[in-house]
């Protein structure tokens, strides 16, 4: 007998009661993700992480009391809760962005966003990929992948930690090397591994090992490496 797989447990954290109650209708429609929380604020975000364990948050950035980059700093900062943080917000600014993924957010989503790309984002994240806005892609790159370039990013954007891409302890093996250049060209897991015909357990456990001897947080500092180091 096959034991069904849980559904994705989401927690919603916005200001706005409509807008939480909107993306509420479009993820429960899913049959694999469930809504099990919402936060008006971001301390009330911060404890309902601890208290639900989601696996994917959506968090606005513009909150009162506690705004969504310091709760998502708080939160990946408890290594009691293992959610992935995707930020949700109407303002399409660099600082927002470079502070996101400064304080750990592994994607970055408009609210002008389609339904299909707010359900795309949550089973990504869900599945350990990052999620990028398509229409923040190309700065996030160009910020981050040419370091030769001061202009990449405005003076107010902070710098996010992203380890230099010098020599590794641990050399990437061939494969692994494969892995993150596909993972540079912004390929899921199932992506890499039709191209690579090797199964998804495989692919995870290659991500793994290469955010390990990356210094890597996450796959999106990942795939700036990568760009960093000629890989993409």
């Amino acid at each position: 007998m096959i034991t069904p797989t849980p559904p994705i447990r989401v927690l919603l954290v916005d200001d706005h009661v409509m807008l939480r109650a909107g993306f509420r209708t479009i993820l429960d429609t899913q049959p694999d993700i469930t809504v099990v929380g919402e936060a008006a604020t971001g301390a009330e975000a911060v404890a309902q992480a601890s208290a639900l364990h989601p696996d994917v948050i959506t968090m606005d950035v513009q909150m009162p009391d506690m705004n969504g980059i310091e709760a998502t700093r708080r939160i990946v900062a408890d290594p009691a809760i293992s959610a992935a943080i995707a930020i949700v917000t109407t303002f399409d600014r660099d600082d927002y962005l470079y502070q996101a993924l400064d304080a750990g957010a592994s994607g970055f989503l408009l609210k002008n966003a389609g339904a299909e790309d707010l359900i795309a984002a949550v089973r990504a994240l869900a599945a350990g990929d990052g999620m990028l806005a398509p229409e923040v892609t190309r700065r996030v790159l160009a910020r981050f992948a040419h370091t030769s370039e001061p202009t990449a990013a405005p003076a107010s954007a902070p710098a996010v930690s992203v380890p230099a891409p010098a020599l590794l302890a641990d050399p990437l093996t061939e494969r692994e090397a494969e892995v993150l250049a596909l993972l540079a060209d912004a390929r899921s897991n199932a992506e890499i591994a039709s191209a690579l015909f090797i199964g998804e357990a495989t692919v995870k456990t290659h991500v793994s090992r290469i955010l390990q001897k990356l210094g890597a947080r996450d796959r999106v500092q990942a795939v700036v490496l990568a760009h960093r180091m000629g890989l993409a």
